[in-house]
């Protein structure tokens, strides 16, 4: 996975490096990879949870300000654990040397912020029943 990805040359990755100083023997910067996938992912599960503080906060699904401020708990606590899973990969990967999958970390990091978050506020069945779908009405003849 890890050779298929450092040969693309396009826009599904970001490159940085992993020090500042070069490598004695080749000169050249090490640089870790980060995939899109891993910012993507996440990002859509954040955006779900700040429609879910939206909801719970019962902002108009078209607010006329588009600047309407409310409590983002879940989005919060959500982007906290993304920054603490991608810090977690990084350490991991500079400690043993080795790539990692950053999903391995960001998900159960994501995943937990949000289910902590929902038990200490008492919203856990609020959380799991949450729908933007419209309820169809049944047409009765």
């Amino acid at each position: 996975m890890v050779t298929v990805a450092k040969n693309v040359d396009g826009p599904i990755k970001i490159l940085f490096p992993r020090s500042l100083v070069p490598n004695a023997e080749t000169g050249k910067i090490e640089l870790s990879l980060l995939g899109l996938g891993d910012i993507v992912i996440p990002g859509f599960f954040l955006a779900l949870l700040l429609r879910f503080d939206a909801h719970n906060a019962k902002v108009p699904y078209f607010p006329t300000d588009v600047h309407y401020s409310f409590p983002k708990p879940y989005f919060h606590s959500c982007l906290f654990a993304y920054f603490l899973g991608m810090g977690m990969t990084m350490f991991v990967m500079i400690y043993f040397q080795a790539a990692q999958p950053a999903l391995l970390y960001l998900v159960p990091a994501c995943l937990g912020s949000s289910l902590l978050c929902a038990l200490v506020r008492g919203e856990m069945k609020e959380l799991f029943e949450y729908s933007e779908e419209e309820e169809e009405e049944e047409e009765e003849e």
